[in-house]
């Protein structure tokens, strides 16, 4: 894949024309139209267990739509990853956000006419869900063509701020528009991925390299991504590191809920406290191209992650409720950081060919452990109380710090350049990239 610069008309541009990211007309189509697909996903998300309620009563009922999500997530992470690899990244990602309105709109239509019920919300949830998982890699993949190699880890961050104002502005919308009418959240829903799909068929420039060979079988396929992973050493830093860090995460928040319910701080309270929270993650997000262009990305991201570990210990032993809750919104300032540098450079250092693979890994996971969490705070808090569950996994993340101190791949991180990209696309040369023979 070539690595020059790209001019916002689609033509290349040597560096001295290098476009900055709001002047490039395809990554800011990208970026809106994945800003209103965000926003209709985490609006949709509560609307969900909402609707499920409202026609059942039963809580039992409600969770199953979720855990039926989140199944199809991790069953398809890694095939999807593949199968994006041999298909046309651009086609892929129009038929997603169709089959994602479609879904949306269907339910929209069994609202209306009175025939929604838990099988039909529980299909169509699972279906919208697995074409999310086929968008996911394709979109991950198709960024570097859209922006210059230097520009990776700005552009992640800019994606990292528009997931946590997706996350903050999405479930008081998804309340308020059910709340006006059922059928309400979905039909905007439906309305962002169409936003979405002519944002996506709009781009210009092409989303992939030339595909050369034929393609491997999907089981062979899938194998050889994770072999790559498992054989860069930085990717295999970021499977030590990303699902302690994600899970540890998850279940703070859990603790803290418990916590502040505990200490009799009403529900409305609790809400406030989690938005807080999400809007550190947003203020960390816009404050991390201002931290990148002033530390090297391995020292931003050890740093970053010592420092939760400090503020989410100091959250162990401090005195007051909302002290506690304050310290969690300021550590998790840095995560946005984390991830942008993170994913920036995956993307970089991964060959075209196999963008969805090592994307599919990588998410798959990166998100491991996270059904654990809820269940281990849980334990936790029950065990030994809110402080030492705020220390517990305090600890969780030292070993993630650690993990990426001592990792060579996290270390030895070069800085991105127009020569970075070293891509390798036929079947032979991704072989013997796999096996350490190039």
């Amino acid at each position: 894949m070539s690595t020059e610069a790209v001019g916002s008309a689609g033509t290349p541009a040597t560096a001295e024309q290098l476009v900055p990211l709001h002047r490039n007309r395809d990554f800011r189509r990208l970026w809106v139209g994945q800003a209103f697909s965000d926003l209709g996903t985490t609006a949709s998300a509560l609307a969900y267990p909402l609707l499920v309620l409202a026609l059942t009563g039963s809580p039992v009922q409600a969770g199953l739509v979720g855990s039926a999500n989140l199944a199809t997530q991790t069953i398809f992470g890694l095939p999807a990853g593949a199968l994006v690899d041999r298909w046309n990244r651009r086609r892929v990602m129009i038929a997603c956000e169709s089959v994602r309105a479609l879904t949306a709109g269907t339910l929209v239509v069994a609202i209306l006419t009175g025939w929604a019920s838990l099988p039909v919300i529980v299909v169509l949830g699972v279906v919208g869900s697995a074409a999310g998982v086929f968008f996911g890699p394709a979109q991950s993949a198709a960024l570097r063509h859209i922006v210059p190699t230097t520009q990776l880890p700005l552009a992640s961050a800019r994606n990292e701020a528009r997931s946590y104002a997706a996350e903050l502005a999405g479930p008081p919308l998804g309340g308020a528009l059910f709340a006006l009418a059922r059928f309400a959240p979905f039909m905007a829903d439906a309305i962002s991925y169409l936003i979405s799909l002519v944002a996506v068929a709009s781009i210009r420039r092409p989303l992939q390299d030339e595909r050369r060979g034929k393609p491997e079988g999907l089981a062979r396929s899938i194998m050889m991504g994770l072999r790559f992973v498992v054989k860069e050493p930085f990717l295999r830093a970021v499977l030590g590191v990303a699902p302690i860090v994600n899970a540890s995460f998850i279940g703070l928040i859990f603790v803290l809920v418990v916590v502040l319910r505990e200490r009799g701080v009403p529900v409305a309270g609790i809400g406030g406290v989690q938005s807080a929270i999400l809007a550190g993650g947003l203020v960390g997000a816009l404050v991390a191209p201002w931290l990148q262009r002033r530390l090297r990305t391995p020292v931003l991201i050890i740093a970053a992650l010592w420092l939760m570990v400090l503020l989410v210990g100091a959250a162990a032993v401090a005195p007051g409720t909302y002290t506690v809750a304050a310290l969690l919104a300021i550590a998790i300032l840095p995560s946005p950081t984390i991830n942008a540098g993170l994913f920036g450079y995956q993307i970089a250092i991964t060959p075209d060919a196999m963008q969805g693979r090592v994307d599919g890994a990588i998410s798959l996971f990166a998100t491991s452990l996270g059904p654990f969490a809820p269940l281990l705070a849980g334990v936790l808090v029950e065990l030994w109380g809110g402080q030492w569950a705020f220390a517990a996994f305090a600890t969780f993340l030292a070993v993630a710090a650690v993990i990426a101190s001592v990792s060579r791949g996290i270390r030895t991180m070069r800085p991105l350049d127009r020569d970075a990209d070293q891509a390798v696309d036929s079947p032979g040369q991704l072989r013997s990239a796999i096996d350490g023979k190039s």
